[in-house]
């Protein structure tokens, strides 16, 4: 059987894409090839699959240390290897490009948060994304907390279109517009 055939196999038995990988490579197959198999049955297309497989090469997938399967799949998961993108609307990659803006103007971000901004932009996941700008501030002296802000309510604003009886959109809308307002 084809990796990637089991690999969409054991997925749609419930499998996590980490333990999919885990299974696959404690079957005996190789690292890289495991992992490539997970990406192609997410329907991960091959040119991104590569990219990001070539990202994570040498630290995960070129010398794979005895029965470390299960932490190796759940480390690529969590790097987002396994990350289904969504075809964006124009409305949402609207919202992306205002967020990408509010991250310009917070003068610096850290890198997990932004890790886990980007994964969710991959995702589509952009309620999350929104409210974890919303829960940050612009850094003190580098950030731009007039156009933060202002740009947040217009991120708040086109988001609540996509999904109006969101109430967290809602309230962190309120919030940005509060401090919008603030000198």
């Amino acid at each position: 059987m084809h990796l990637a055939t089991l690999a969409r196999h054991t997925l749609s038995r419930g499998a996590t894409p980490a333990a999919t990988y885990a299974l696959l490579a404690r079957l005996g197959h190789q690292p890289f090839p495991c992992a490539e198999a997970v990406c192609l049955a997410l329907d991960i297309p091959p040119a991104e699959t590569a990219r990001r497989l070539a990202d994570c090469y040498d630290a995960l997938l070129a010398d794979p240390r005895p029965n470390s399967e299960v932490d190796t799949g759940e480390l690529l998961e969590a790097l987002g290897v396994f990350d289904v993108p969504k075809d964006l609307t124009a409305t949402e990659r609207a919202v992306v490009a205002h967020f990408l803006t509010a991250i310009d103007a917070m003068g610096g971000i850290r890198p997990g948060h932004h890790h886990g901004l980007q994964r969710w932009f991959t995702t589509g996941n952009l309620t999350t994304a929104y409210l974890s700008l919303v829960a940050a501030r612009p850094m003190p002296r580098t950030g731009d907390p007039a156009r933060y802000w202002a740009t947040l309510v217009t991120a708040g604003e086109l988001l609540a279109t996509t999904l109006p009886s969101d109430r967290r959109i809602t309230y962190a809308l309120t919030h940005c517009r509060t401090r919008a307002t603030r000198p």
